[in-house]
């Protein structure tokens, strides 16, 4: 039981600094936890881990592959949402970023990073006409009157 107490204040001190954007720290005690081999750890475990190894080891498809699981693991995790979309941008999957940002914010509408990865990634808006397709000279002129009526650009 000595072990699970002494992994777990592990697992916490290294997701803290990976919060606190210490990757470098953070993952060398993610790293001590993921040597040992050790099964059915929490997916923010892995969702830190996978965004850590994708930033600073370059490790970007194994990176996904630990979000991912994070997810499916721990799906009413917000944390675990927004390192996959951090993790998907590395990966230059644009679209699986705004999704995964888009799942996570159904968890948790108020999540700060979320919110600041929503702003950053900018969010298409509706069709101004939704019954005809977005490429529809409509819809974009339209869409761009809307964008400057609305003084965005």
């Amino acid at each position: 039981m000595a072990a699970s107490a002494e992994l777990l204040t592990t697992m916490r001190r290294g997701i803290d600094c990976c919060r606190r954007g210490d990757w470098n720290e953070g993952l060398r005690y993610l790293g001590q936890i993921a040597e040992r081999g050790d099964t059915g750890l929490p997916g923010i475990f892995y969702s830190y881990l996978g965004y850590g190894i994708a930033l600073r080891e370059q490790r970007v498809r194994e990176g996904l592959k630990l979000c991912r699981h994070s997810v499916k693991v721990e799906f009413y995790q917000a944390d675990n949402y927004l390192n996959l979309a951090r993790t998907c941008l590395l990966a230059r999957q644009r679209s699986g970023a705004v999704r995964a940002v888009r799942d996570g914010l159904k968890i948790d509408p108020h999540h700060a990073g979320l919110l600041a990865l929503q702003r950053e990634l900018g969010v298409r808006g509706r069709p101004m006409l939704p019954f005809l397709d977005r490429a529809h000279f409509l819809n974009q002129f339209l869409g761009r009157l809307r964008h400057t009526l609305r003084g965005d650009g």
